[in-house]
């Protein structure tokens, strides 16, 4: 296979940066490193470049510059969530951003137990800052690493963002409360709720968001209306199993999020319960998993892609303002929340 033609000499206006790194061999993001000046590139790969630049007579115009100028970012996103359907929009979003910004995304897997020795490895593999879903955003020890390395981190759907790391979130109290309302303004009166992960700021938002709606109600919550979930599939059916053995029996069940929201709405399907006619069913995080149950969810929507794509501007910001010798902003931005009203959800039965 032979080699490439170099172009011919051409007018100044008409080059690209890809026409310079044909003649020189080397890729147009090695061309752009050594027009902006960056120093990691070999002496004599700088010395071909400049010469190509000579040859070609070439001058990249200013816009063109100032594109080069957004140097490549490495991410590092460390993920242990449990629930497939919310890793895929996160990563939908994370990707979709990445791809807009020269910035390259490291993915890691792990579990809580070594979620720090995952960050660490990371780190070492080079990333400029690591972005933490949850349930590691509430992860102190993984922050902590973080900071002691001095490296850059964004905590996403956490309940309560420390001080020092950026943050992307919704209100979860608020967002609860929301939902309550709206089950006792169809009215509910015994209304299930199931927790999420205790190990999740998240999880108390909502849960005190769910009960303050209740008060304001006049409502009261026994501890037997209340039963501990872990954001998966076989958490919600066991605590819907719970729900739906007390009595007098409960006419609707919130669940923290979309997949124990769907566990529950399996085990009426089991028990022969009509949802909603006999059990009214609702979740949280508007995931995929919400339209793909039957019937479609009532949920809360969380802007899960739109967290991640605001997670990774902001990261990116932040290193990019670091290699200037700016100081280092934390930012902590709050996403707007959707009711949104499917199938699942309707008056008690008479």
């Amino acid at each position: 296979m032979g080699l490439e033609p170099k172009p011919a000499r051409r007018q100044r206006g008409s080059l690209t940066i890809h026409d310079v790194a044909r003649f020189a061999g080397v890729s147009p993001m090695t061309v752009s490193r050594v027009i902006n000046g960056e120093k990691n590139v070999r002496d004599s790969t700088r010395e071909a470049v400049n010469a190509a630049i000579r040859e070609l007579n070439y001058a990249p115009n200013p816009a063109a510059r100032s594109l080069a100028g957004a140097d490549l970012v490495r991410i590092g996103l460390l993920y242990s969530n449990p629930s497939a359907a919310y890793l895929s929009e996160f990563l939908v979003g994370s990707l979709d951003q990445c791809s807009r910004g020269n910035i390259q995304l490291i993915v890691e897997k792990c579990d809580d137990e070594r979620a720090e020795l995952a960050a660490t490895r990371l780190v070492a593999s080079g990333v400029d800052g690591i972005i933490l879903p949850p349930p590691l955003c509430d992860n102190a020890a993984v922050t902590r690493a973080l900071a002691e390395a001095n490296v850059p981190a964004v905590a996403v759907a956490t309940g309560q963002p420390p001080a020092d790391v950026s943050a992307v979130r919704i209100d979860d109290f608020a967002a609860a409360q929301a939902m309550t309302r709206h089950l006792i303004a169809l009215g509910h009166r015994r209304i299930g709720f199931i927790k999420g992960h205790p190990n999740q700021t998240a999880s108390r938002q909502r849960l005190e968001g769910h009960l303050a709606a209740l008060d304001e109600a006049g409502l009261a919550a026994p501890d037997e209306l209340l039963a501990q979930g872990y954001f998966t599939y076989r958490s919600g059916f066991e605590a819907a199993e719970t729900l739906m053995a007390v009595r007098p029996a409960v006419s609707a069940i919130f669940a923290s999020n979309d997949d124990m929201a769907a566990a529950a709405i399996a085990v009426a399907h089991r028990r022969g319960l009509d949802v909603p006619r006999d059990l009214t069913v609702v979740g949280f995080d508007d995931s995929a998993l919400a339209t793909t149950v039957w019937p479609e969810l009532t949920t809360i929507r969380q802007p899960i892609a739109d967290m991640s794509r605001q997670a990774v501007t902001l990261l990116a910001d932040e290193i990019r303002s670091r290699r200037a010798g700016e100081t280092a902003q934390h930012p902590h931005a709050l996403q707007d929340f959707t009711l949104i009203r499917r199938q699942s959800d309707g008056p008690p039965a008479a």
